[in-house]
This record gives structure tokens, sequence and C-alpha cells, in this order.
């Protein structure tokens, strides 16, 4: 009886320490897509807008605020957002070699981005050293049709050997083409 008592109230204390967590504010998320038989992966955080809409990459928003390398941002959040290759590639006008990067967006205008490839890795943050940088690509913007509440990255095939990286979150979707070589 004593045994099952312990069990019981280790069982409950499991139980409530479980109910407690909460879900992370920005979880971990991927994208990944297949182009021409190579595989080509994004690794994430990704944050919510939670009732901060317009408020997010305007002088003065979320983004400039709490980002001390502004306007430099990490298209995500906590840990650095993360680009595998395993196969040599164009982003838009940029050769880009089999491997792993750092993605980087240049937002000091919030309605022309530049996606900056980074080849430092691992960095947890806004670690940015632009002596690193492999380059950057100027991105296509557009307005998504509703508010993107959770920041998403996506890699669409686009046929044969294209394809196309997006970022979307808020009010704002910049996009670049790739081509797998």
């Amino acid at each position: 009886m004593k045994r099952f008592l312990i069990y019981a109230g280790v069982l409950a204390a499991a139980v409530t320490l479980s109910a407690q967590q909460k879900a992370p504010a920005s979880p971990p998320e991927q994208a990944s897509a297949t182009i021409a038989g190579q595989t080509i992966t994004i690794k994430y955080s990704s944050p919510r807008v939670r009732g901060r809409e317009g408020h997010i990459f305007n002088k003065g928003g979320l983004i400039q605020s709490t980002h001390k390398e502004y306007p430099i941002w990490r298209g995500g959040a906590n840990a650095a957002t993360t680009l595998h290759t395993d196969a040599d590639l164009t982003i838009g006008d940029l050769s880009v070699p089999k491997g792993t990067y750092t993605l980087f967006v240049d937002i000091a205008d919030p309605d022309h981005w530049t996606l900056v490839v980074n080849k430092q890795t691992g960095q947890w943050g806004l670690s940015y050293n632009s002596s690193d940088d492999l380059g950057k690509v100027k991105m296509r913007m557009s307005k998504p049709p509703q508010m993107v509440e959770d920041l998403k990255w996506t890699i669409t095939h686009r046929g044969g050997d294209r394809g196309e990286i997006t970022l979307a979150w808020e009010n704002h979707s910049a996009s670049v083409p790739i081509t797998v070589h």
C-alpha cells in the first residue's frame, strides 16, 4: 500500500508539471523540398504576431526594438535560421555551394527585403558578422491575402530544377527564386 501511495504521488506530480508546461512562444519549425532529386531544408523558430499587427516591421516596431543588429534580422526567433542544401544552388543571382548556411534578412526598408546568406552557423539569437556573408539577394515582396500569424518559411518546387523560397509573417511576404545544379 505504501508503494502504491508513492507511485500515485509521483504520477500526480508528473501530471501537474506536464499541465503547467506551456508550448514555446516560438516553436521550432522546418521547411523542406526535394528539387531535381536534391533536398533543401530551412530550420527556424516561428514567432507569432500575438496582437502586434502593424507593429512588427515598422520604425520602432518589434524587430527594431528587440534586435541590436537591426536592420539585420534572423528571419525567425531563438537560434539563427539555417539553410541546408544537398546540392549547389543559385538563389536569385547568388551562387550557393552545397552545405549549411545561416539566413538573415535585411529589412532596412520594410517593403523591400534582402536575403543574406551567411557562412557562419550554429549561433544562438542574432550574432551577425557581415564579413561571413556569402552574399545578398533582393527579394520580391508581396502582401499576403490575409495576415500571417505564425512566421513561415516555405520552399516550393516550381518544376524541373527550379523552386522558390518564401518568408511570410504579419503583412509581408518575400520570395526569391532558386535553381538546383
